[in-house]
Parts: structure tokens; sequence; C-alpha cells
């Protein structure tokens, strides 16, 4: 395990084996797994680029356009629900998704991603040593869930500050560190060591459009759920630009001014991010300088 970092819980169906990690591996960058054999789970998140694909929004089979940012997948495996509205509740339900889904990898159905598995002669021999009843949609799913588990991000500044080393951060972040914990209550949802909280917010950012995105509403059919998004990781943020669930903005001074101001005004605005904050500028620097330096592991996640 990285510096800093917790143990991450495995399913006790689903531990993770050598077998799976090769097995996993092989299948998160493997084209053939979409519709017209142009895009993989790393076309949309590339270990290069943090797990992202850099761009404001995914592109599918075809360069279609998505709607929302692509999410990191660094220290996917400490959270409890995935995508930006929290639709599956594991890595494992979550695995299969984007295979069939039409604006992605656009695979008809379970039968034809099978199909494409059983094309080929290393999957019989993989599927076979990491499990007993060989190439099935259940087992592709854990070896994926299995891998994406290790993409792991610690050993940051942070992390060895917290672990007794007090010359591995520079005074500024030291300051935005402060900050962070204080007066802009940052900490409240991005809980350390983690930086995530596993919940759903309403920032206001895209709710001023004729027809905004409604994030949670979408899964709970419940009022209070309009326009909220899940918690990203703030583990290496400064490499995972353009920011929120619909990448419109593009730098973090630009969100910590968001926070600044109390969100974007909007009915369904959460309550916990509703008072200004009035950060100077000096600590709004310092915030910046403690997520880029602080947070930024010299490691990068690679599993």
């Amino acid at each position: 395990m990285p510096v800093g970092l917790p143990d991450f819980y495995q399913p006790p169906t689903n531990p993770i084996t050598e077998e799976k990690l090769k097995l996993g591996r092989k299948l998160f960058f493997d084209k053939d797994l979409s519709a017209d054999r142009t895009v993989s789970c790393a076309s949309c998140h590339d270990p290069e680029k943090s797990w992202t694909n850099g761009r404001r929004f995914g592109v599918g089979v075809g360069g279609k356009q998505g709607t929302r940012n692509v999410p990191s997948l660094i220290n996917v495996a400490y959270f409890k629900q995935l995508f930006w509205d929290g639709r599956s509740g594991s890595l494992e339900r979550q695995a299969l998704m984007p295979l069939l889904n039409a604006d992605e990898m656009a695979m008809s159905s379970q039968a034809a991603v099978l199909q494409r598995l059983q094309e080929k002669t290393e999957y019989h021999e993989l599927f076979g040593k990491a499990f007993a009843d060989g190439i099935t949609i259940t087992n592709l799913t854990q070896a994926l869930a299995c891998y994406e588990r290790t993409i792991l991000s610690g050993n940051a500044p942070y992390d060895r500050y917290m672990a007794g080393d007090k010359q591995a951060m520079s005074e500024a972040a030291l300051r935005g560190m402060k900050v962070f914990s204080g007066r802009g209550k940052c900490s409240g949802c991005h809980v350390e060591p983690k930086f995530i909280d596993s919940s759903f917010y309403n920032l206001g950012v895209g709710m001023d459009v004729e027809n905004p995105d409604l994030g949670r509403y979408h899964v709970f059919q419940m009022e209070s759920a309009k326009g909220k998004f899940k918690t990203p990781t703030l583990r290496d943020v400064a490499r995972t630009a353009p920011y929120m669930h619909d990448g419109s903005v593009n730098t973090l001074m630009e969100v910590v001014e968001i926070y600044d101001k109390g969100g974007i005004p909007n009915r369904y605005l959460s309550v916990e991010v509703r008072r200004k904050l009035n950060l100077t500028e000096q600590e709004k620097k310092d915030l910046v300088v403690f997520m880029k330096e602080g947070l930024t592991s010299p490691d990068g996640a690679k599993p």
C-alpha cells in the first residue's frame, strides 16, 4: 500500500489475485470490447492522464461525445458508489455498464461481449487461470474490478508530512493545509486521508442552463436529490482537470472561487456550501498550493 492510504475493502466473493489482475489489465486496455473495436476502458481512463481523458467530456465509439466529465479512477477502491450520480454500488456492478452503454463502448448485449472474448485464444487461457469456470460475464466484471482496485495514489508530500517528515511540504502548502481543514471547510466533504466522503452535493454548477443535468435525481426520484453529484477525490487533483461533473471548470483556483462565494445559487443548493467563506487572496493561493503540491503523488497511480 502507498504511504498514507488505509486498507480498502475487498468483497469476500472477489479477492484480488495475480491471475485476476493480469486478466483485468488485459480487459481494461482491449479495444476489441467496443462495438467498432476503437475504444477501451483506458480510452477514457488513460493512466497517462491520471486515469481521466483530459477533456471536458467522455468520448465513445464513433467519436460520440458524452455529457459528463470522466471521473478519475484514482483510489476508486474506496468509493462506495460509482459514477457521478452513484448509480452503481460496487466496482463489479459498474464494470459492465460502459461496455453496454450506447454512448461509450456500445456493445449490443452481454452475449456480444462474450463472443468477442471467445474469439481470442489468449482469453481462454487467462480466464482459465483466474477462474475455475472460465469465460463468463461475472468473471469479466470481477477481473476488471480487481484491477481497478489497485489504481492507488498515496505517498504524496501530505502523507510524508503526516508520517513525520516535517520538510515534506513548503510553507505555502502548510498554510494551505490549515485553510483546508479550517476556514476553507474543505475537509468536511474531502475527508482525510482519502479526501472523499462518498456523499452527494449540489454546488450549483451547471444548474443555470435550460435543461440541467440533475445528477443524483436520475437515480433517486426525489426533489432533494436534484443537481447533486458525488464528491470526487482530491488525490492527484492537479492532474485531472477540467473539474466538476460537466467539466466546465478549468482550474483549481476557479473551483476555490465557487466555494468561496457559497456555491452558485439555485433552489437545491446544498446547505454545506451556502455560506460564503470570505477567504483572503493569499488563503486561496495557499489552498491551491496545498492541493497541487501536497496531494500530488510523485509515484502516480500505476498498478
